[in-house]
């Protein structure tokens, strides 16, 4: 995947989600350490998390340093040049192949440009995203996270992030993206900060490092 760059969280907005949510105060004290994670931007970040979708993280870095090996800098021009055989023999399904080769295209010719998302709002960012083949919803919502810095997201279809609102909510089982949307209004405006610290616990649990009961 392409290189992450990390700045610490913003005690402000730690504040602000523990005084509007008594329920992640625990949280907000428990990850005041980490980082919001920011990857570069760009035609290399969408590859990547076309890579990613529907794949552990060890298998989409392993199949990203691949293409990465293979077809030099990542960029349209470079990608196109790699008929489907080159592309499958690093790891891609045919579906992620038409995806990448579709979003080099666009970029080629000019139809696309990350760029102009800087001056949209959250939602038209990701309508523009989500017009691209092969980008939905998630995809559009982390790479305006993770790419843009963009502090009011929460990615409901990601499972690790409403398994954590279960948790945290003491529900019996996971709960729908209906549910995560709505009960994520409450850490608006920094519904992003929220997200990452319920990443955090999700990946200490899974560790063993705590408890589901905070």
């Amino acid at each position: 995947m392409p290189d992450m760059t990390a700045n610490p969280l913003d005690p402000v907005h730690l504040a602000h989600l523990a005084q509007c949510d008594a329920r992640l105060k625990p949280l907000t004290d428990a990850f005041s350490h980490i980082q919001y994670r920011i990857r570069p931007g760009g035609f290399p970040a969408l590859l990547g998390l076309i890579v990613e979708q529907q794949l552990s993280v060890k298998a989409a870095d392993t199949i990203f340093a691949r293409l990465r090996d293979g077809i030099g800098e990542l960029t349209p021009q470079n990608l196109l040049a790699h008929d489907e055989d080159l592309l499958r023999g690093y790891g891609l399904s045919r579906p992620k192949i038409a995806y990448a080769r579709a979003l080099a295209d666009a970029f080629h010719s000019g139809g696309f440009d990350t760029e102009a998302l800087a001056a949209l709002n959250i939602e038209d960012a990701a309508a523009r995203l989500i017009a691209l083949k092969g980008i939905g919803r998630w995809t559009a919502e982390v790479y305006l996270m993770f790419s843009e810095g963009r502090l009011d997201l929460f990615p409901v279809g990601d499972v690790a992030l409403r398994e954590a609102v279960g948790w945290l909510d003491d529900l019996t089982e996971r709960p729908n993206e209906a549910y995560c949307a709505e009960r994520a209004r409450d850490w608006s405006p920094y519904r992003s900060v929220a997200a990452h610290l319920l990443w955090a616990w999700y990946g200490a649990v899974k560790r063993g490092e705590m408890s589901r009961q905070i």
